[in-house]
């Protein structure tokens, strides 16, 4: 709503006397004259004490001299385009075709359909090819896996290696493509209310490389997933930049261009909005540097499959253990693995690792992966029909039993 201007009023004042207007002039010379060294007076006090040139041009321009005589200098660069930003880094997200063996009921045979699409980030050009990395879940379970680069080429591409837990895959496509790549940034110096964005494909290929903005609502967040390969607690940076499906294994970027996390889940409940997460950089680059070289990442290796107790039925747990509440209960064993050299058998009830209490599988997980290394020797205990026990177990690598 736009306010009138106050009414002027148009009133004349009528000075008859000669005397009142001279007078008039000299006290409008005089007052102009404390004015102008007043504001002389104000504008050097905010000037650095060193700095004489400009005082001596301020001075110069108010007594009439020519600015044309003036020095200025930029003292400031202009801010990075953020539409130049964007348009660079565009160039190194592709989209994602996964494609799975379908029995065509026509003539029986068998090719390869789209079972679902996502985002990827080119990270690292060779001469032999270009890396991308995803997310595990955009390509899981897929026979083939197309390419789509930003200037409409498509390519198949190689899975290099895939980690389920934390949802990080990495695929090549071989040649000498034209192709760009994203700089990694360092997450760990992110702060809320950062501004980043997000580029990929929301809801296929069809609208790819979309932009979104918005900030960094909060870091260090922990989100439980659940993946093919179990629980898993995934560290994640949140964002209320809009991510929708199709845009998993896309790009979170900052305003310099670098790539900061990999866009990979959303709260989608009813009436929920602004709730992105994505994985971010540091860790990603860890993942990817394990998966080029080994094609998985390598941990601690207990070689027993787990369930835990409010999976099993109360009339079975009931019989098997006691009193016991929390743990995880064995119920396959790598007859090659450490565990069964150590001792432990199918319906044991792991309690604690290394002294670390085991209240379900996601735990046991945590504490094997994030706190003990290959080759330790850690003591597990556990119940055997309501006996209590501990052995030790020396931890090989989920490698070894390959």
């Amino acid at each position: 709503m736009y306010e009138k201007d106050p009414l002027n009023e148009g009133d004349h004042i009528e000075v008859k006397q000669e005397k009142q207007s001279k007078l008039k002039g000299v006290i409008s010379t005089i007052v102009a004259g404390v004015i102008g060294s007043a504001f002389t007076l104000t504008t050097m006090q905010f000037i650095p004490n060193g700095n004489e040139e400009v005082q001596s041009a301020i001075v110069a321009q108010e007594n009439g001299e020519a600015a044309s005589e003036l020095n200025v200098q930029q003292v400031s660069a202009p801010a990075n385009n953020l539409a130049d930003t964007i348009e660079q880094a565009s160039k190194a997200i592709v989209g994602i075709v996964n494609k799975q063996q379908q029995t065509n009921r026509f003539n029986q045979s068998n090719e390869a359909v789209e079972s679902g699409t996502g985002s990827g980030v080119i990270f690292k050009k060779t001469a032999d090819g270009a890396y991308i990395v995803t997310n595990n879940h955009v390509i899981e379970g897929a026979n083939e896996i197309e390419v789509s680069l930003h200037d409409g080429e498509k390519a198949k591409a190689e899975l290099i290696g895939t980690d389920p837990l934390t949802d990080i895959a990495v695929l090549k496509i071989a040649g000498d493509v034209d192709v760009e790549t994203l700089t990694f940034g360092d997450s760990s110096q992110l702060r809320a209310g950062d501004q980043v964005l997000a580029i990929g494909n929301p809801l296929g290929l069809d609208l790819s490389r979309t932009v979104t903005q918005g900030i960094v609502s909060a870091i260090d967040r922990t989100i439980a997933v659940s993946t093919s390969a179990g629980e898993w607690d995934l560290e994640v940076i949140q964002t209320d930049a809009a991510i929708n499906p199709g845009n998993s294994g896309g790009a979170l970027i900052n305003t310099s261009g670098e790539l900061i996390g990999i866009n990979s889940l959303k709260i989608s409940e009813s009436g929920v909005e602004g709730l992105g997460f994505a994985i971010p950089s540091n860790e990603v680059q860890a993942i990817i540097d394990a998966l080029i070289e080994n094609g998985q990442v390598i941990r601690p290796y207990l070689g027993v499959s787990l369930a835990s107790l409010e999976e099993i039925p109360p009339f079975y747990l009931q019989r098997i253990s006691g009193e016991v509440t929390k743990g995880a209960m064995v119920t396959s064993i790598d007859p090659n693995s450490s565990a069964a050299k150590a001792g432990l058998q199918v319906e044991d009830i792991l309690i604690s690792i290394g002294g670390n209490e085991i209240a379900d599988t996601t735990d046991l997980r945590k504490y094997l992966y994030a706190e003990f290394s290959i080759g330790d020797k850690v003591a597990i205990e556990f119940y055997r029909q309501g006996e209590r026990k501990t052995v030790e177990v020396v931890l090989t690598s989920n490698q070894a039993t390959k």
